[in-house]
């Protein structure tokens, strides 16, 4: 099985001592921090906008994997680039031209990527998958924490795989909702390779037990 990369949503994390949290992921054995941005408008809930996530990266060297669930992605990007943003997935559903945006993320030197909702087909993402560098398929419905992993998602990621094994492309296949060692090995046996993790993650006492779960469940 292919080692994955677990990342850790700061969503789930002590929002009163942030810069704490994350200051000792890289230690825990984390490979990436993941980022969640909501406006309150593409789902209901508000986060980080660029000025705390400029502040924050200065308490991480990981990648930030920022996810943008908001309306109007393309109008933001250079501020969460500047902010500090390594990967940006934006949801094909908020995002007409996809082509241009992700050529955009590219051209601003992060790592463009695409956000699938549970109900989204993969068909929508055929002609852009060779200009992505990931693809986050969401096991749950977006805005909040905690959720229950939706199961289907494991044949979704599947024929995502295949897709990309017979197309020969580099994609990563990346996983967020409800993911934590009892539900996490059918999704990386069918392709996953970076493990989103919140509660998971964030809600032990031990954060390096907490990932170390995460990669022995998939062992």
């Amino acid at each position: 099985m292919t080692a994955i990369r677990v990342a850790p949503s700061i969503l789930s994390a002590d929002f009163s001592r942030l810069g704490e949290e994350l200051a000792g992921l890289e230690a825990a054995g984390a490979d990436v921090v993941h980022v969640d941005v909501m406006d309150g408008h593409f789902v209901p809930n508000l986060t980080l906008g660029p000025p705390v996530i400029a502040g924050l990266r200065k308490h991480a060297k990981l990648p930030f994997d920022v996810h943008l669930m908001i309306e109007n992605p393309e109008r933001y990007l250079e501020e969460y680039r500047h902010a500090g943003a390594d990967w940006i997935s934006v949801h094909a559903e908020a995002v007409p031209h996809l082509d241009r945006v992700l050529h955009r993320i590219r051209e601003l030197g992060a790592e463009p990527g695409v956000a699938l909702n549970p109900g989204t087909s993969l068909a929508v993402i055929e002609e852009v998958l060779p200009l992505c560098h990931h693809v986050l398929l969401m096991s749950v419905n977006p805005g909040f924490g905690g959720q229950a992993f939706i199961p289907s998602s494991t044949a979704k990621a599947r024929r995502l795989a295949e897709t990309i094994r017979t197309r020969g492309l580099p994609a990563l296949i990346e996983m967020d909702g409800g993911l934590a060692p009892a539900t996490v090995r059918e999704p990386v046996e069918a392709g996953v390779s970076v493990v989103v993790a919140g509660s998971a993650v964030f809600g032990k006492p031990d954060r390096r037990a907490a990932i170390k779960s995460l990669r022995e469940a998939c062992a």
